[in-house]
């Protein structure tokens, strides 16, 4: 008989132990899982961007549900863990399940530190640490405008760039002098401060907090020094602390974490303790590449495999803040034994520093340019002795000789960190390459999870991959959909094209699936693919969407939906308001909300009232909730202002009306400013449109989200048709070349601007591209009029809907 396997946690730490127990052991255990949260295992490192609205619960997930099920794992989510007999060897939950064990994993994580300051248990003070704090900021944000985050470290930072994203005024507050100080020295730390505040952010530095304000609902922070600071909502991101109660209550030896040995065993026979929870030789580590490597030991303790225990790690970060690249690792403070070499450049917004002692690298931070990170590390690792070149681990070539790309893969060892996120070497994935047959970056990440997490190491793990099989031999083009086929987005549209396929189910078939289903990543993909090749031929297949398509409407964390009707250009008559108004009456709408779009946002619409509420309202589809054209910002040009030069409202509207109910990649958000002030912000827009004397300028790529990205000029062009013409070839060779989920600012940066550039170069391609775009518009109808008519909603279908 199998033994019987429990963990308790169903984080990224213990399920990457069950990872790894499974490719060495498969059949060895029956293996139970509980997890506190209602989700499969997800990636909190991403949550920020869950936040910002770059990703949802679905693009988050690093094991499915049917990951659970193939691996016959049975999955108790939304399950508390109350009770731990090691006597009885018996795990029960709040919910009443009670199961056996043979060996016993606490992977309970961390708790993000409460201050405990009067006035803490006030509505509207929260931590981030979950989806649950996402879903209370979100919901914060849009009916508040005021925001406090208090702590400058990482998550803090990350909880604020999201904050500033819903256009909510963040205001950090930090103890210490300056940011980030546990990653950064004081002249990073500054650097950053600055870009930040660029972006919006506003910083309250050496604040002592005293006291939360209000009397319900949070209105403010007090601090010591009895100067206040205003805010409707206030995130505490001050730290984490060891999960550890219900060891302390089951007879663990616990100190700051559950004490473990370099075999991550517990004080108690056949119970272990791996991630945050676990404290190893004193230290409990918070970032996620130490937590792997325990994983790992534990993972081959568990399966039989003799091997070298736990030896502690040296820890490096590797993140990217706001946009901004930072690296540090080791000892990277200067003191009174100690040298550095720096290198700083204000103008590109570069600084680097390594610290060396008797000779050797034992600390660095980087910012703004991190290439040199991997390498640094390295050193710091190996001891490396750079006696008499020193100042060559900055300046010059490396210690090592290598410059770049597949060279410095050639330099680095086999025990390099590629993957500081997941704690993948070098010599992993070389092995997964040679001995699995990865030959693209999403082979490697499925075998591996380089790559899986920020994305960051992903340039590294080209690098990789062309040092091993050359050029030629990495498929950079073909990364998976997703899990159900190895197939890339080019060969799957290719084959679309070719062999006429219209149907997912038909794509799935001829392109021989592995599971015959699909899953939530590809069959929404499959239907935009077989969308955008055959307009006329493919029935758009509705239960292939996400429920937020499906139902016409953003649905919120009460259940009820969000409803936003067009407002062509931001323009708006009084009978338009006053139907809008009607409805909101009529329909006891909890709130109507200005969006940043221009548009009025009807919130707290319930699911069978929707269709009276369109029918009502008498309006377009503002098409808020998918993955189509959103809106056309406007600023009021030269119809009323004194600097405008064209008339960029009318513009905003002959857009808007053009392409409303465009289904494209991703969402889609233009916007038209009457002259080079660029009131209407279109600089960061999907397609920026700015009038110059004489004509206007177009801008591509831009993004206000997490990756915040300013638009390249595309062009510059001299009449309102031209625009037109421009815009129209611009989204459909979007259409067409673009990935299912991928914004145009990611777009953009892997095509390359000379390359979107050159296929629109030529107008006799343009009208092509035009012909194409205006043939799928002609067959599109308002979906809201569409069930007006019909008299029945989208049936929900529960797969997609769950996400």
């Amino acid at each position: 008989m199998k033994k019987k396997l429990v963990l308790i946690g169903n984080g990224m730490a213990g399920i990457w132990c069950i990872e790894q127990l499974l490719k060495l052991n498969p059949n060895q255990y029956d293996i139970t899982v509980f997890g506190e949260e209602p989700h499969p295992n997800y990636n909190r490192i991403l949550l920020s961007k869950v936040l910002a609205g770059d990703s949802d619960m679905n693009d988050i997930i690093l094991n499915s549900w049917e990951w659970y099920r193939e691996n016959n794992i049975t999955l108790h989510t939304g399950h508390c863990v109350r009770k731990v007999d090691t006597e009885q060897k018996t795990v029960t939950s709040d919910g009443g399940i009670t199961v056996l064990y043979d060996e016993l994993i606490f992977a309970t994580g961390s708790l993000p530190i409460m201050l405990p300051l009067p006035g803490a248990d006030k509505e509207g003070v929260i931590a981030f640490r979950d989806i649950k704090d996402c879903e209370a900021m979100l919901a914060a944000a849009k009916e508040y405008k005021k925001a406090i985050v208090i702590g400058g470290g990482l998550l803090g930072l990350e909880a604020a760039r999201g904050l500033l994203n819903l256009n909510m005024e963040v205001s950090v507050v930090h103890l210490a002098p300056y940011l980030m100080e546990r990653q950064l020295d004081a002249t990073a730390s500054r650097m950053l401060q600055q870009e930040l505040e660029n972006q919006g952010m506003k910083f309250l530095m050496e604040k002592n907090s005293a006291e939360i304000l209000g009397d319900k609902r949070v209105s403010g922070l007090r601090f010591t020094d009895d100067t206040e600071v205003e805010g409707s909502l206030i995130v505490m991101a001050v730290g984490i602390r060891p999960n550890v109660q219900l060891g302390r209550e089951s007879g663990l030896e616990v100190n700051r974490g559950i004490i473990v040995n370099d075999y991550l065993e517990t004080s108690i026979p056949n119970v272990y303790a791996v991630g945050e929870c676990a404290e190893h030789r004193g230290i409990a580590y918070g970032l996620v590449a130490p937590l792997y490597e325990q994983g790992n030991i534990l993972a081959k303790k568990l399966a039989g495999v003799e091997g070298e225990g736990y030896q502690g790690s040296v820890v490096s970060t590797k993140l990217k803040v706001s946009g901004v690249d930072v690296f540090s690792a080791g000892e990277f403070m200067d003191g009174p034994d100690t040298r550095s070499v720096r290198v700083q450049d204000d103008f590109e917004g570069v600084y680097k520093k390594v610290v060396i002692r008797d000779g050797k690298v034992i600390g660095s931070v980087l910012f703004g340019d991190t290439s040199d990170g991997s390498r640094i590390f390295s050193m710091i690792r190996k001891g490396e002795d750079v006696t008499g070149k020193e100042k060559e681990v900055l300046l010059g070539e490396s210690a090592g000789g290598a410059k770049s790309g597949a060279e410095l893969i050639a330099a680095m060892a086999d025990d390099e960190i590629v993957c500081g996120c997941n704690g993948v070497s070098k010599g992993a994935i070389v092995s997964a390459i040679k001995e699995k047959g990865c030959a693209s970056v999403s082979d490697v990440k499925a075998c591996t999870k380089a790559s899986g997490s920020c994305g960051g190491c992903k340039p590294l793990v080209e690098d990789v991959l062309t040092y091993v099989l050359g050029a030629d031999g990495v498929q950079a083009g073909a990364e998976g959909m997703c899990g159900c086929t190895k197939l890339g987005r080019e060969e799957v549209v290719e084959a679309i094209r070719t062999m006429k396929l219209t149907t997912t189910k038909e794509v799935m078939n001829v392109l021989e699936w592995e599971n015959e289903e699909g899953c939530s990543k590809c069959r929404p993909a499959l239907n935009y693919y077989l969308g955008m090749v055959w307009p006329e031929e493919h029935e758009d297949e509705r239960e292939s969407r996400f429920v937020n398509e499906r139902n016409h409407a953003n649905i919120q964390k009460d259940g009820t939906y969000s409803v936003v009707p067009r407002i062509y250009g931001g323009v708006t008559t009084p009978s338009d308001l006053k139907k809008i108004a009607d409805v909101a009456v009529k329909y006891n709408v909890p709130m109507v909300k200005f969006t940043g779009g221009q548009r009025l946002d009807l919130l707290g619409v319930t699911k069978e009232d929707l269709p009276k509420v369109w029918a009502d309202l008498d309006m377009p589809s503002g098409y808020a909730y998918g993955k189509a054209l959103r809106t056309v910002k406007t600023c009021v040009g030269s119809t009323f202002c004194r600097f405008g030069t064209q008339d960029s409202i009318q513009m905003g509207i002959d857009l808007e009306k053009k392409f409303e109910r465009l289904n494209t990649p991703a969402k889609v958000k233009l916007a038209v400013s009457g002259c080079p002030r660029n009131c209407a912000e279109s600089g960061i827009k999907d397609l920026g449109v700015v009038a110059i004397d004489g004509g206007w300028e177009l801008y591509a790529g831009g993004n206000g989200g997490t990756k915040l990205r300013a638009g390249d000029l595309l062009c510059k062009v001299k009449t309102s048709e031209d625009v037109l013409e421009w815009t129209g070839a611009y989204l459909q060779y979007y259409r067409e070349t673009g990935n299912y989920g991928e914004r145009t600012s990611e777009w953009v940066e892997r095509l390359g601007l000379a390359t979107i550039q050159q296929a629109l170069e030529k107008k006799e391609d343009r009208l092509a591209l035009v012909g194409r775009i205006d043939k799928t518009l002609d067959l599109m109808k308002d979906p809201w009029k569409e069930i007006i008519e019909t008299g029945k909603l989208s049936s929900t279908f529960e797969p997609l809907a769950t996400l």
